[in-house]
């Protein structure tokens, strides 16, 4: 029998040294009602707060996947991770798995390119790393990536929270469907593949930090791992991108495919190659921008993650 009771009808001395089995009651500065459950004479007392953030997070636990890529991979925001290794029917994912709790969150974090920076941007396997996430249980996935600028309002440091991407790469897999079920094929919607909720949640950590950033933007990924040339540096800002890297598709298609939404926060690292007053971008300074403001990203991260729900 489940009674809801009124707690102006209850007095907190019979139950404040309740002893196990007999009562328990929070203090809260929040209102709350109490749930009064009786089984064959046992009376449980809980003071619940009636508040939905707190309830959501209470029975609705988020699982968050972290793809770190150049730059953060050796991403690690918790103290003492569990490692975890996975195995799926698409191969090994990119490195083991970090698993901790981020609030009430449990985070999984992976490496794109190895812990060592070992994997060529063409030889990712991607779908091991989404399939990976997704075994997990994730209901999102957040990935780091630098980026060169096309756009020169985005400024080196500057974080872009794309809203679209362009998939210009050439020799990958971009969907974990080698066949279709007969009469079942699987054309996945991507008009918008980035989650409006997770950038959202996004935008508004890098508001709140007061970090310089751009809440929209269009990323085209090229093959790699060499840059560009200044004629297709100059091609790619014609096409409309408006930042450039070597790992965001196809990322983010396959996250889509699976069923998880998907956002990434990428960070300028350079200008490509299409100014003729900037140095071409060499992977030197890339590594260089990256490292001295990779804070801000592990700051956003740390600061949206409590906050996501399922």
């Amino acid at each position: 029998m489940l009674q809801l009771l009124q707690p102006q009808n209850l007095s907190k001395q019979m139950f404040s040294r309740a002893s196990p089995g007999e009562g328990v009651l929070l203090d809260n500065e929040y209102s709350y009602v109490d749930l009064w459950i009786g089984s064959k004479g046992t009376l449980i007392i809980f003071r619940m707060k009636i508040l939905i953030n707190f309830v959501s997070k209470l029975f609705f636990m988020a699982k968050i996947g972290l793809i770190g890529g150049s730059g953060l991979e050796k991403l690690n925001l918790f103290r003492n991770p569990e490692e975890i290794k996975i195995e799926t029917p698409y191969g090994d994912p990119s490195s083991t798995i970090l698993k901790g709790d981020i609030g009430n969150n449990q985070v999984f974090i992976l490496s794109r390119h190895g812990r060592d920076h070992t994997i060529t941007p063409t030889h990712v396997n991607n779908r091991a790393n989404i399939h990976a996430l997704k075994t997990l249980g994730c209901d999102h996935v957040i990935t780091t990536t630098a980026c060169g600028s096309l756009r020169e309002e985005i400024d080196r440091g500057h974080i872009v929270i794309p809203d679209q991407f362009i998939d210009f790469t050439k020799h990958r897999i971009n969907t974990f469907y080698n066949i279709f079920e007969p009469g079942s094929p699987v054309h996945t919607p991507m008009a918008d593949p980035f989650s409006f909720y997770l950038r959202e949640l996004i935008i508004s950590g890098a508001i709140d930090l007061g970090l310089p950033f751009h809440p929209k933007g269009t990323v085209i990924t090229i093959e790699g791992p060499r840059f560009s040339t200044r004629a297709e540096s100059l091609m790619f800002r014609n096409m409309g991108a408006d930042i450039i890297n070597m790992s965001t598709a196809p990322e983010a298609a396959l996250a889509n495919e699976a069923g998880l939404s998907y956002a990434a926060i990428a960070l300028s690292t350079d200008y490509d190659s299409w100014k003729h007053d900037e140095e071409p971008v060499r992977w030197e300074d890339v590594f260089r921008v990256f490292s001295e403001n990779v804070r801000h990203v592990t700051n956003l991260l740390e600061r949206i993650i409590p906050g996501l729900h399922v």
